[in-house]
């Protein structure tokens, strides 16, 4: 049987001269049989030439070993040679050929892609955040956590206005309800800060083991101890289980996802600070927080109940707060700078806007 021939031209790579050849398949093998050149024949294996990619348009060429092309102008001829030539199989025509050339198939795949997309958003990155977190060396928890403070302090943080020796009753009084639950060991520093009333009453915890609690919520629940306490063994659950270093890496992969996606990666891990603050973490981790504090409280001999005063005033606050706001705008002496202290008022409302809501937790501290 004799094999189909194609007629096409061919570059050696040297020349721009084209010289016109004959194509035929012999044994795996493609014959270029130059007409120019007394029939000279050049034999390349066909897994090493590069085939094209069958299209709609354009001419067909093929890029050879030694660095030579063959070019046929006339597209339905090749495709036709190639066809016969490999019994319908084609060349240059593998899965992703037979994908593209359908575009049902191309629509399944541009969903199939969708799908994997949203699975490593949603459950990829948690987990390889996960990973990567509990292998970081405490070290570079540590200096994480203290660059995070640092910034926190230079933009938002000023020196506590509680006297030093009602600091120092605090951290007493929650090492002891620390040192109640057998077994915990989780390294923790105390901050006590003054946030000019920008952060409200607010705790949050930083990679590292940094507890930062404000004046403010001191203030709140002043006479509320056992509540204040329980609101540090919450952020101790975050220390313990390494919430802030988690979720600053899972920002880090989304980064870095996007940064593939759109190819900028300048604002890769610049805003951690902003991250922690604002982020808020997930439900499972507040509710994991959540299970420490109620451990703690009974371990200590404090009802788990006293935290139902916090979210309590937490939401009068939170009335007072929205009802001051309306009649702000319809003040006419409101000022840009009340406006704008009130806008950051609400943005930067950490440990417990982001949290389940109230009346889950409550019932969780009730029971």
């Amino acid at each position: 049987m004799v094999a189909p021939t194609l007629h096409a031209d061919y570059f050696d790579g040297r020349s721009a001269r084209a010289r016109p050849v004959r194509l035929w398949l012999e044994h795996d093998q493609l014959v270029v049989h130059d007409q120019d050149l007394d029939g000279v024949e050049r034999r390349y294996p066909l897994r090493r030439v590069v085939w094209p990619e069958r299209t709609r348009h354009g001419q067909r060429q093929a890029q050879l070993p030694d660095g030579g092309v063959v070019t046929a102008r006339d597209t339905a001829a090749w495709d036709t040679w190639a066809s016969e030539a490999t019994q319908g199989r084609g060349l240059g025509s593998g899965l992703a050929m037979h994908w593209i050339s359908s575009w049902r198939r191309t629509l399944v795949a541009l969903l199939a892609v969708v799908a994997v997309g949203v699975a490593a958003w949603r459950w990829g990155v948690p987990i390889a955040a996960d990973v990567i977190a509990r292998n970081v060396p405490t070290s570079i928890e540590d200096s994480i956590g203290d660059e995070s403070l640092q910034r926190l302090e230079s933009a938002l943080l000023k020196p506590s206005k509680l006297p030093a020796a009602e600091q120092q009753l605090w951290r007493d009084r929650f090492a002891a309800m620390v040192a109640s639950q057998p077994g915990e060991a989780t390294p923790y520093t105390l901050h006590f800060r003054d946030t000019g009333g920008r952060l409200g009453p607010n705790a949050f915890a930083l990679p590292g083991g940094h507890i930062v609690v404000t004046d403010e919520l001191l203030t709140l629940l002043k006479d509320q101890p056992d509540a204040v306490l329980g609101v540090l063994a919450h952020e101790l659950g975050h220390v313990r289980e390494h919430h802030g270093l988690r979720l600053m890496m899972r920002f880090s992969l989304a980064s870095a996802l996007v940064g593939v996606a759109i190819g900028d990666f300048s604002s890769l891990l610049a805003g951690a600070p902003a991250v922690l603050l604002n982020a808020g973490y997930s439900r499972d981790f507040e509710r994991a927080a959540d299970a420490q504090a109620k451990r703690l409280l009974i371990a200590s001999g404090r009802p788990p109940r006293a935290m139902l005063v916090l979210f309590e005033r937490l939401g009068e606050r939170r009335t007072e707060r929205a009802a001051k706001a309306r009649a702000a705008q319809t003040a006419d002496g409101a000022t840009a700078t009340d406006t704008a202290l009130d806008r950051a008022g609400e943005l930067l409302q950490i440990a417990f806007n982001s949290h389940p809501a109230d009346e889950e937790r409550m019932r969780f501290f009730e029971r």
